[in-house]
């Protein structure tokens, strides 16, 4: 560029671009007109490496990452289905923390386990259910299945974080694919929707979970800014959750708003690959937990996706710090020294005045909302709703 060409004040335009960041272009693509003005103050994020935690209670945790089957219940025998899955989660846990029924309920093995974290959906499975029938198999939250989980993390003292499809009052017909994180206390921590859903994954065919770009602006209006990818500030680290695939500008924004432990649960294939990535480029712990081998689950071959060291626990170097040894149920444990990585963290750089002004004129084919103007009643309806927001043929 000659010097006749520079221009102050576009140089302080780009700066402002820089200071506002990646989170100050989210809501162009919305329905509120391009050009006004948004309100992104309550979004909490690292400034000059520092950003919002709770205190510690210990210096370092103990995590397990469980590996288990996807079995679907039976909407038609849903009671009966769903305590069995839910008694199988219930055994995994005791033997996360060594602690089965046939060992009297006692520790007998390892040590006590401050995390336990679980994939996608650990106790209904997945099917291409209609509308009608996942309403009938979401759960309230709270109801008697968290209570279950509660239980169990209050009688260890520890922390269970697993996925679920979910009802919220404010938001009837909706079912959310949700993340759930409860504590020791027995009581949910966090709910933590979905941000979004994969496109063109499946056929003709789209899933008909509601998340949080598909509603965006009403929620959004509900919960706030920060709310669309929040953070769990807990006194054993900041810990974030998604079931979110193949979406690393997603796992940076949490990362950049303070995440130290990030969940990836995506079930029907392995998540070792993305949670190294993610880890390495973010410079956070990662626990990629994932399906294991899964007979008897109705429409889908015993494999599942399943891989051989499916499920990793990741340091920020991107060194596997925990796995499983094979594609069946199994359980990776590894041991996070928390407050030693939060004094020495070092947030990786992102040059926001670079970025920021290429996101804030992109345009996605598919614009958020969809789920306000029609909520899809099949798999097939959310792709043909795909298609047509994303200008294809049907």
């Amino acid at each position: 560029m000659s010097k006749s060409s520079f221009n102050p004040k576009r140089r302080q335009a780009l700066a402002g671009l820089g200071a506002v960041g990646v989170a100050g272009i989210a809501g162009t693509t919305s329905r509120e007109a391009q050009g006004a003005e948004h309100d992104y103050s309550d979004i909490k994020v690292a400034k000059n490496g520092q950003y919002e935690t709770a205190t510690l209670r210990q210096n370092a945790i103990n995590v397990s990452a469980i590996q288990s089957r996807v079995r679907s219940v039976d909407v038609n025998n849903l009671k009966a289905t769903t305590r069995a899955n839910l008694d199988h989660v219930v055994k995994l846990i005791n033997y996360a923390q060594g602690a089965p029924e046939a060992w009297g309920g006692e520790r007998r093995w390892g040590s006590k386990k401050d995390l336990i974290c679980m994939h996608e959906f650990p106790i209904q499975g997945f099917q291409p259910w209609t509308r009608k029938e996942l309403y009938k198999v979401a759960f309230d939250l709270p109801g008697p299945e968290t209570e279950v989980i509660g239980e169990r993390a209050k009688h260890f003292g520890c922390y269970i974080a697993f996925g679920c499809y979910a009802k919220e009052k404010d938001w009837p017909n909706h079912v959310i694919n949700m993340s759930v994180i409860v504590g020791p206390d027995g009581n949910i921590v966090s709910k933590q929707w979905k941000a979004r859903n994969i496109l063109g994954l499946f056929g003709s065919g789209a899933l008909i979970g509601t998340t949080v770009y598909n509603v965006l602006d009403r929620y959004v209006e509900m919960y706030g800014w920060d709310a669309t990818l929040p953070i769990a500030r807990t006194d054993i680290g900041n810990i974030a959750m998604t079931a979110v695939g193949i979406e690393p500008m997603i796992y940076q924004c949490l990362a950049l708003k303070g995440a130290e432990i990030l969940i990836m649960s995506v079930t029907g294939g392995s998540n070792a690959e993305s949670a190294k990535q993610a880890a390495r480029t973010n410079r956070i712990y990662t626990v990629g937990v994932g399906n294991s081998v899964s007979p008897d689950n109705m429409g889908f071959a015993d494999a599942a996706g399943a891989k051989a060291e499916g499920t990793v626990i990741v340091d920020p170097r991107g060194t596997v710090v925990g796995k499983t040894s094979n594609a069946h149920e199994d359980i990776a444990n590894a041991r996070i020294p928390i407050a030693d990585f939060r004094e020495t963290r070092r947030f990786r750089e992102v040059p926001a005045a670079l970025i920021a002004p290429v996101l804030a004129q992109y345009e996605p084919a598919f614009k958020p909302n969809a789920f306000l103007d029609q909520l899809p009643a099949t798999y097939e309806e959310a792709g043909q709703i795909v298609r047509e927001k994303m200008g294809q043929k049907p």
